[in-house]
């Protein structure tokens, strides 16, 4: 089991900026995605960005621009650093990881065969006019 323990949510007004933190209990492969997801009421979970054991990432077209994914293998950590936020960012924000290889995209869409695998308990981002 791998346990996803994400930080850094909270309120914003828009243009501002956020970090969230994502911390895994531990890597079962040396290839992996992790990324990050978002739900906001009454919506579909979609995927805002993503990142593999290559550093190669992915990013939502809405997003782009904005936010950027990236990971600090000395602090086990990966990174969402969000700017020019704005109100329809707000949702909960959730870690996911896939511990082995799979294709970076297809796992940002949430259309592996097997899932995200794994998730942590979600951060709340909102962000106010």
């Amino acid at each position: 089991q791998v346990q996803l323990v994400e930080s850094g949510g909270g309120s914003v007004q828009a243009g501002g900026s956020l970090r969230l933190s994502c911390v895994p209990s531990r890597y079962t492969s040396s290839s992996y995605c992790m990324g990050w997801f978002r739900q906001a009421p009454g919506k579909e979970r979609e995927g805002v960005a993503a990142i593999d054991s290559d550093g190669n990432t992915s990013y939502a077209e809405s997003v782009s621009g904005r936010f950027t994914i990236s990971q600090d293998n000395a602090k086990n950590t990966l990174y969402l650093q969000m700017n020019s936020l704005k109100p329809e960012d707000t949702a909960m924000y959730y870690c996911a990881a896939v511990m082995g290889p799979a294709p970076l995209l297809l796992f940002r869409l949430l259309m592996l065969p097997s899932g995200a695998g794994y998730w942590g308990q979600g951060t709340q981002v909102t962000v106010y006019s």
